[in-house]
């Protein structure tokens, strides 16, 4: 193709959409192609900052005419890998949000970031299976599964998805359900942008009577005693309560509250679904593992939950991968503990979730999302940009080869920019995956799809 020939396709493609058409060098380029990771660095030949379904559907249509790949990038942490080339869509402005409180669910539009979907639900009593962090996009938080802060109670974001509009590899707008497309819509609840973009989704929400969370911050100077301590405890608690546990050493900087600043801590994350007193005495045994430094946990609105992991909101550069456990034992809390102690070459920040409950349940439905049968999940963040990237990468490396005797496999929107086709692989079932190969042979033939934690389709049969 020539210079003439993409100078005419982008101008087309201008007259042809109500957003903004950006290539490189134009004001607001950069703005578009920087998401929360900046050391996901996009450089896409065209960007479209649509505004409509239509102009998505105007956007995948052009790269599909020309060759090139297509991707999206939404509000929130955005494409987990950097796009070179192609067609980047931004649905940054396709926001909207309307709750139907009678049926209780709600429409979210593809850039809708769940602090709006909170704030509507709550106005009716309701809640989203949202997940810690509230400036996260709503619709690639579910794709990808959408492990909530109830998930232990409700299962996955995924699990709650009644409908969704999509642009397929044709470019053309497609309503899917569990009637009109039930593959495709199976494929694309855990198996996120391998198959379409979406454009909207119809979510369930839950109602919440009750709501407590917090954080109990114990002392770690011995960290793997008190990871296998809480591993110990999560055996016993009910399905309304979900927890996880981060290691991490707190910098000694204005701003953090004066128990936390500079100390190591063991900072249980905590949400209930029922009154503080109930929660109070589920977590009680924690007590013991160590001396507590701050306790914070208390009833709260569910609009308040994104305090309970307190998750940065501002852009960084970082590195992270996941491991999905069948348990945790002597091993693995010493190989935590390893990776977050003052011995380590390179520190991180790793947290341990508890699963099981509603997450091993697959609904009527049935998505993509796998290893339901995983009891914990490990996930370890390096922050890149120093001096030492390479110590980084590598002490990730190094503490999920530790982990390797216990993982069944990994959780899709968890894996950092690093994780190449084998990694995403990992995170399905033998069965699943053949199945999502397939899905992405018959309905994107020509792998428009391949931005990001792609699947490779099945091979044609001769």
């Amino acid at each position: 193709m020539t210079h003439q020939d993409t100078a005419a396709g982008i101008d087309r493609l201008r007259a042809d959409v109500r957003g903004a058409v950006l290539v490189p060098g134009d004001p607001a380029y950069a703005s578009h192609t920087t998401g929360f990771n900046t050391a996901v660095v996009h450089r896409p030949a065209v960007v479209v900052a649509a505004r409509t379904p239509a102009d998505v559907a105007n956007a995948v249509a052009h790269a599909a005419a020309h060759g090139l790949a297509a991707g999206v990038q939404a509000t929130g942490h955005g494409a987990a890998q950097a796009a070179a080339g192609g067609v980047l869509v931004s649905t940054r402005a396709m926001d909207g949000v309307r709750v139907d409180a009678g049926r209780r669910r709600a429409v979210v539009g593809a850039g809708a970031r769940w602090s709006q979907v909170i704030e509507a639900a709550a106005e009716h009593g309701l809640a989203p299976l949202s997940g810690s962090a509230p400036h996260v996009g709503a619709v690639g938080y579910t794709l990808g599964g959408g492990l909530s802060l109830l998930a232990r109670r409700h299962g996955y974001a995924a699990d709650h998805v009644h409908a969704m509009d999509v642009v397929t590899a044709q470019g053309r707008e497609h309503r899917v359900d569990a009637d009109t497309d039930p593959e495709l819509m199976w494929g694309l609840l855990g198996g996120r942008d391998n198959l379409a973009i979406v454009t909207g989704m119809e979510i369930g929400l839950v109602e919440l009577p009750a709501f407590t969370g917090g954080g109990l911050y114990l002392d770690a100077a011995d960290p793997a005693a008190v990871l296998a301590g809480w591993a110990k405890w999560t055996r016993e608690v009910p399905e309304e309560l979900t927890t996880s546990i981060a290691l991490l050493t707190f910098p000694d900087v204005a701003g953090l509250p004066e128990p936390l600043r500079g100390r190591r801590a063991a900072h249980v994350r905590v949400c209930h679904t029922g009154p503080e007193e109930e929660a109070r005495r589920l977590v009680e045994p924690l007590r013991g593992l160590a001396p507590v430094v701050m306790d914070t946990v208390a009833a709260m609105p569910y609009t308040a939950s994104g305090t309970i992991h307190g998750d940065p909101a501002e852009p960084m550069a970082y590195t992270g991968d996941n491991a999905l456990l069948d348990g945790v034992d002597g091993a693995v809390a010493g190989a935590v503990a390893d990776a977050v102690g003052p011995g380590a070459a390179a520190p991180a920040i790793v947290e341990v979730r508890h699963l099981g409950g509603a997450l091993e349940r697959r609904p009527g439905g049935d998505t993509a999302v796998g290893h339901r049968g995983a009891r914990f999940l490990v996930s370890s963040a390096g922050m890149l940009g120093t001096a030492d990237d390479a110590g980084v990468r590598a002490a990730q490396r190094r503490l999920m080869a530790a982990l390797e005797p216990r993982t069944v496999g990994r959780f899709l929107s968890f894996l950092g920019p690093d994780a190449g086709p084998e990694r995403v692989a990992d995170a399905y079932e033998a069965h699943d995956l053949a199945r999502l190969r397939a899905l992405k042979a018959a309905r994107d033939p020509g792998t428009v799809f391949r931005m990001g934690h792609t699947l490779a389709p099945a091979a044609a049969r001769g």
